[in-house]
């Protein structure tokens, strides 16, 4: 365990509105607490996740199942939660970080710059040069003007050497703006790493707006499962009158030679799909030592392949197969293999391509001794 995140959630957030405190608000169909546990949980260099909640909310069940987390009971005062949840950290926790459950938006790239700063410091916090101008005030009226320079916008997840903010918290005697404050009190240098815009923290109700469109903008490669398969057969030529290519039955002077209907298209984007799984290839799951698929339709084999993935949670983004020959010509035939495909498939046919090309005369399939296919597909999970 040598990480550790500490996500605070036990204050009440008045200010925001709303029937709960703030980070129990819906935010793009999730509390606001869990987009934030989300983002330390993806992260690689995260070994341990912390959420310090409210007493009360610990009674009414709100905590999460889902990312894992220990649960912590939180205190009267912030920096009381802040202690408990440092308290709570594993055994051999060397680096920590500790951030408010109201910056849901928060970066990897900004997690990872904490962490890569606190191999070279004790502390580290990310934050925003002040560029606005600034005024005093006094009873709305504009007093007199201070100067910027060298002011920065503080923004969490603060970062430190686990033993160092521990003693610190210990020995702090009262109150804190936040844990750099605490820090630097008990002598701990503090570097500054560039924060983001996006990093909001929700203290208001027009904060719930903007937090949507940030992180509906901002929804990284990591919440999605993207996965590419790639597939390739080859078939060759033997006596018959016709070839079925991408489930269709096109003439021909001769057939292709196979243990199943040798469809080698539909072979082609079922062994992609399998791919895309990582579940291995048609004769890992219907092995041609069997002979109940002898002459078998190929569509059983893509239908079990689209069913997998279903089953796997994931939707047929789209599959591309090229068939590789001379003769028969595809063109005449290729919006019925589209047609065909999509229909076992399950998926519009518009997410199915069909195309052919020719070898120049080239190999076998340029000397029309058989012919080849390749096919890539596309599974999304989110």
């Amino acid at each position: 365990m040598g990480t550790a995140a500490i996500i605070v959630a036990a204050g009440r957030g008045t200010r925001a509105g709303g029937p709960l405190p703030k980070q129990w608000q819906e935010l793009s169909g999730a509390p606001v607490v869990l987009h934030t546990l989300r983002a330390f949980a993806r992260h690689p260099g995260i070994d341990q996740l912390i959420l310090v909640l409210h007493p009360d909310d610990i009674a009414a069940g709100r905590a999460p199942s889902d990312p894992p987390c220990t649960i912590v009971p939180g205190g009267a005062e912030r920096r009381d939660s802040v202690l408990a949840g440092l308290e709570a950290c594993a055994p051999g926790t060397q680096k920590v970080l500790i951030h408010d459950a109201a910056r849901p938006g928060v970066s990897a790239a900004i997690i990872s710059a904490v962490l890569a700063a606190l191999d070279e410091t004790p502390a580290a916090a990310p934050a925003l040069p002040v560029t606005d101008a600034l005024w005093r005030g006094e009873k709305g009226r504009v007093t007199g003007t201070q100067d910027r320079t060298g002011l920065y916008r503080a923004q969490t997840p603060q970062g430190f050497a686990y033993a160092a903010i521990l003693a610190a918290h210990r020995a702090h005697p009262g109150p804190a703006a936040d844990d750099v404050e605490v820090a630097r009190a008990a002598g701990l240098e503090v570097a500054i790493v560039p924060g983001h815009e996006d990093n909001l923290k929700i203290t208001h109700p027009d904060d719930f707006t903007r937090a949507e469109r940030i992180l509906g903008a901002q929804m990284d490669i990591s919440q999605i499962d993207i996965r590419l398969g790639n597939g390739y057969d080859v078939h060759r030529f033997c006596e018959g009158d016709h070839v079925t290519l991408c489930g269709i039955d096109v003439p021909h002077e001769r057939a292709l030679d196979g243990h199943s209907d040798a469809d080698v298209g539909m072979h082609a984007v079922t062994d992609a799909l399998y791919g895309a799984l990582a579940q291995g290839d048609i004769g890992r799951h219907f092995p041609p030592s069997d002979p109940q698929w002898k002459g078998a339709a190929s569509e059983i084999f893509l239908a079990h392949a689209a069913n997998l993935a279903r089953e796997m949670g994931f939707t047929i983004g789209n599959v591309d197969c090229t068939l590789v020959c001379e003769r028969p010509k595809i063109g005449p035939h290729a919006d019925a293999m589209q047609a065909r495909m999509a229909e076992i498939l399950g998926i519009d046919p518009t997410r199915v391509s069909i195309k052919a090309t020719t070898s120049e005369r080239l190999g076998f399939t340029g000397r029309e001794e058989g012919i080849a296919a390749l096919a890539t597909a596309t599974l999304v999970k989110s």
